[in-house]
């Protein structure tokens, strides 16, 4: 029966890879372990048939001492004065640059661009709930079983509407992370097609629809009763401005 350390420890072992502990518990096993042992032995006379062998030469005296010359007459470089200048200007460049990257990052999270930034992370958000069993958490075409099941699981109340009626079946809910914050989201249906609402609370006053498209989806956005509300899909824009207007009614 072959040993697993055989082929394992034994070289870590012989090439000094392993830590005191390590290499004194391969030594007891050795001691017990005949494959092992054979093993070792073989190593060494092998690392000693290749030192005695001499398989390498010697660089000559005077090639040792030409190199060593040379070393020692190499004059330092000197940066000619407009390299300087010329260096400078690309330090100065880059702190240019890493500024206005940093004041560009800064004002995604105001006014416009940061609603921007917002709208593009709801879309991406939208995109990962079409992955195959992430659309829903609770499946469920009556809003009474997907009211519910939002308690406890976020600080607040979504509407939860079914408007089948209109159009817009109800699938079902589920929680999501949009900007750093759990929010519901609510799944319809609307022909071959799915919108997600996110919903979460907002403290800004109510507020007229917004609209835009991101990667060939359509997205809307207001603010109703303390709470936000964006809705997505690859359906018509008309489509989500229905929603949205049968929400706010």
């Amino acid at each position: 029966m072959s040993c697993e350390r055989a082929d394992t420890v034994l070289h870590a072992y012989f090439d000094n890879e392993l830590d005191a502990l390590g290499a004194a518990e391969f030594e007891r096993h050795v001691a017990e372990c005949s494959e092992c042992a054979n093993g070792l032995a073989a190593l060494k006379s092998l690392r000693s048939s290749i030192n005695n062998a001499g398989l390498y030469e010697r660089t000559p005296a005077a090639m040792r001492k030409k190199v060593f010359a040379d070393l020692h007459a190499a004059k330092p470089l000197v940066i000619p004065a407009k390299r300087t200048e010329w260096r400078w200007l690309a330090v100065a460049a880059a702190l240019l640059l890493f500024a206005y990257g940093g004041w560009r990052a800064a004002s995604l999270f105001r006014g416009d661009d940061r609603e921007a930034l917002l709208a593009v992370e709801v879309v991406d958000a939208h995109l990962r709930s079409l992955q195959p069993g992430h659309l829903t958490d609770v499946i469920s075409t009556d809003q009474h079983t997907v009211k519910p099941w939002f308690d406890g699981k976020v600080d607040f109340a979504p509407p939860v509407r079914d408007f089948a009626a209109q159009g817009f079946p109800l699938q079902g809910g589920r929680l999501d992370v949009v900007h750093g914050r759990t929010t519901a989201a609510l799944v319809y249906g609307r022909r071959k097609h799915f919108v997600n609402v996110f919903i979460w609370p907002s403290s800004e006053p109510d507020a007229a629809p917004r609209s835009g498209s991101d990667q060939g989806y359509q997205w809307l956005e207001w603010r109703k009763g303390n709470m936000e509300f964006y809705a997505v899909s690859d359906t018509a824009p008309s489509d989500l401005t229905q929603l949205q207007q049968l929400f706010v009614q």
